[in-house]
């Protein structure tokens, strides 16, 4: 029997009492289930963390002595307990580490998405899925209207000027990924990294993930050299040089309002679009959908007299 309130939304995050642990909590906590290492899912503070290796080495760089009391790496696919709840990890697709977490409990399978893309993306561990009993998932792009295009055309977009780019990007994931796919599909052009990006490229590396030549920015590379230079800086940086000359303006994104006054629109998300987790409902073949991170409302509408989709928000 699905208990109905196995995972239960609280001011502190994703609880579960019957293994007293949190999925990726707001504020430190005795016991977390980390998903990935993105700043709205893993935070300082925590006891004890279960997570993917690369997971671990990406807090430990941020947060240092304050990553968490005790860390419990993971391999994907093996199974580990929490206080009598059996979990797995299976590979997200959203960026390196990045899991979704497979708890069973009473013979039900409960699975937990944090965030995840069906996209190919070299950068990362392709997504696996598994059928389970309930899915819990993320639903940041749960509208109908809503498509993410294909991440190989929307980079060669940078092809088309020889300007040199200002390229706006999260220094974790966004920024690892846009790295592979211009290597992939630009290859004319020189990519210079904000010095912040570096360490969390270092790891990828340290991970086996090879991603395409770049080199540390330099400013008299970006002065002297006037096309096919492409400078990937995080969002405060983007912002912060809004005199930049002889650039154009770009900043990934799956968000359209992040989008405006940028003098080229890319594109890129590392989330679900509408038809990515309708394919994942249908691949994972659950008796009841939970959703979190987002608005489920149309999942909930869409599915009003076939499938039970309840709102943990």
């Amino acid at each position: 029997m699905i208990l109905s309130d196995f995972i239960v939304q609280t001011r502190t995050g994703l609880f579960c009492k019957y293994g007293d642990f949190y999925l990726d909590p707001k504020e430190g906590v005795k016991h977390a289930v980390i998903s990935h290492a993105h700043g709205d899912h893993a935070i300082r503070g925590n006891g004890k963390v279960w997570c993917t290796k690369a997971t671990s080495l990406f807090m430990l760089h941020r947060f240092k002595k304050n990553a968490a009391q005790e860390f419990f790496i993971q391999e994907y696919k093996d199974r580990f307990e929490v206080n009598g709840v059996s979990i797995t990890f299976l590979p997200a697709g959203h960026m390196l580490g990045s899991a979704l977490v497979l708890m069973e409990y009473k013979s039900i399978k409960y699975l937990y998405t944090g965030d995840y893309k069906l996209q190919e993306d070299r950068s990362c561990e392709p997504i696996e899925l598994t059928q389970a009993d309930v899915l819990i998932t993320e639903t940041t792009f749960a509208e109908p209207d809503t498509q993410h295009p294909d991440p190989a055309q929307e980079i060669q977009k940078l092809n088309a000027t020889r300007t040199n780019i200002l390229l706006g990007a999260y220094a974790l994931g966004k920024s690892q990924r846009l790295v592979s796919l211009i290597h992939q599909y630009c290859p004319e052009k020189r990519i210079l990294i904000h010095f912040s990006i570096i360490p969390y490229l270092r790891i990828y590396e340290q991970m086996g993930r090879t991603l395409g030549t770049y080199e540390i920015y330099d400013r008299k590379v970006m002065k002297h050299t006037l096309q096919d230079v492409i400078y990937i800086v995080p969002p405060l940086t983007y912002h912060s040089y809004v005199k930049a000359i002889n650039v154009i303006r770009v900043f990934a994104t799956g968000w359209k309002h992040l989008q405006k006054n940028n003098e080229l629109q890319l594109y890129v998300s590392d989330h679900a679009d509408w038809k990515d987790i309708l394919d994942t409902i249908a691949v994972v073949k659950p008796k009841e959908v939970w959703t979190t991170h987002g608005s489920g409302i149309s999942l909930k509408n869409y599915f009003k007299e076939s499938l039970v989709v309840k709102l943990l928000n």
